[in-house]
């Protein structure tokens, strides 16, 4: 682990975080307003995401490996975001729709994401310390 590697992880957790949380208007800016109060848990929730991912990106191996913090990612950005903001999800559905069936689960959702991360995460240091175990040999 390198410094450099080191200043990388954390400045793209950083920027993950201003950019979805801006994105998802955690907090009031001029680019987005949210429809919907937060709940308290998603500034929270966005950290401990970010933090995974800035996890990832410290201990990833340099060889391609499959992708499930892209899911676990997707998740916790649906899980912090206004569901009657998201455009898309309005055109599938009806506000009403999102607001009784997808408002009450953003939480698990959220929790869903931060897992996924968090097992991609622990699968690449898995694997990192085999590798290195592996060169050892």
């Amino acid at each position: 682990m390198t410094p450099r590697r080191l200043l990388h992880a954390v400045a793209i957790a950083a920027a993950t975080f201003a950019a979805v949380g801006t994105l998802t208007a955690l907090w009031p800016n001029p680019l987005v307003a949210r429809s919907t109060p937060a709940q308290g848990f998603e500034i929270l929730a966005l950290a401990v995401q970010c933090a995974l991912i800035g996890g990832y990106v410290l201990i990833k191996r340099p060889v391609c490996s499959s992708n499930p913090v892209g899911f676990g990612a997707l998740l916790g950005f649906f899980g912090v975001a206004c569901p009657t903001c998201n455009k898309l999800l309005i055109l599938l559905f009806s506000t009403d729709a999102l607001l009784t069936y997808v408002e009450p689960y953003r939480l698990p959702v959220t929790i869903a994401g931060a897992l996924v991360t968090a097992a991609a995460v622990a699968w690449e240091w898995r694997q990192g310390q085999i590798a290195l175990g592996d060169v050892g040999s």
